[in-house]
C-alpha cells in the first residue's frame, strides 16, 4: 500500500512541476500557460483579497526577510504556490518557520533542503535530477505539492498530513510547533 501511495504522491508531484514557473517556460509551455491564464477568470474579489493578505504579510515576514523585495517576492510566490495546491498560505508560511526559519538554503541534518525542507528523493523519484530544492520557487512547488498530497491522504486532517510531511507520523510535537506558529504569526482573522 504505501509504495502505491508514493506513486500517487510522485504522479501528482510531477503533473504540479510540469506547471509553467516564470522565467523557465519553454516557448510552446509558455504559449500554453499564456492561453490557460487568459482563460481564467480573476475576480475583483479575489485581487482585492491576495492584496489584503500580501499586505498583512508583508510587515510580519519582516523579521524573517529583511529586504523588502525579497519579501514581498517570496510572499508572491507563497501565495500563488498555496493557491495551486489548494493550502491557505499561513500554513505554508508556518511550515517555512518551522523548517528553515525562511533560509532558502538550509538544509536538515536529515538533508532536507530548502525553505519547506524537502528530501531529495523526492527528485529522484520523479526521475528530475536538474530540479534544484535549493530553488526558493521549485522548493515550494514541491513542499506544497507533498504536504497537498498528505492532506488528502489524511482526509483532511491537518494534524497527520503535517506529522507525514515531517516524518513524524503519529506523533504531534511537530504539527503542535506549525500550528502554533500559524496562529501567532501568520493567521488573518475573517
Amino acid at each position: 500500500m504505501r509504495r502505491r501511495r508514493t506513486d500517487w504522491a510522485a504522479a501528482c508531484l510531477a503533473a504540479c512541476l510540469t506547471l509553467p514557473v516564470p522565467g523557465v517556460a519553454q516557448a510552446s509551455a509558455l504559449h500554453d500557460t499564456l492561453e490557460h491564464v487568459l482563460e481564467l477568470a480573476v475576480t475583483p474579489e479575489a485581487i482585492w483579497h491576495s492584496r489584503q493578505w500580501l499586505n498583512a504579510m508583508e510587515p510580519r515576514l519582516a523579521r524573517f526577510v529583511p529586504d523588502p523585495a525579497e519579501r514581498q517576492h517570496l510572499l508572491r510566490n507563497i501565495h500563488q504556490e498555496a493557491q495551486l495546491a489548494g493550502l491557505a498560505p499561513g500554513i505554508v508560511l508556518a511550515v517555512i518557520q518551522v523548517e528553515s526559519a525562511f533560509k532558502s538554503d538550509a538544509v536538515s541534518s536529515a538533508g532536507a533542503q530548502g525553505l519547506m525542507q524537502v528530501m531529495p528523493f523526492w527528485v529522484a523519484e520523479l526521475g528530475r535530477p536538474a530540479d534544484d530544492l535549493f530553488d526558493p520557487r521549485l522548493n515550494l512547488r514541491y513542499g506544497c505539492t507533498i504536504l497537498a498530497h498528505y492532506l488528502a491522504v489524511e482526509g483532511g486532517d491537518l494534524t497527520r498530513a503535517l506529522a507525514r510531511y515531517n516524518g513524524s507520523r503519529g506523533q504531534t510535537w511537530y504539527p503542535e510547533r506549525v500550528l502554533q506558529a500559524w496562529t501567532r504569526q501568520w493567521w488573518v482573522g475573517q
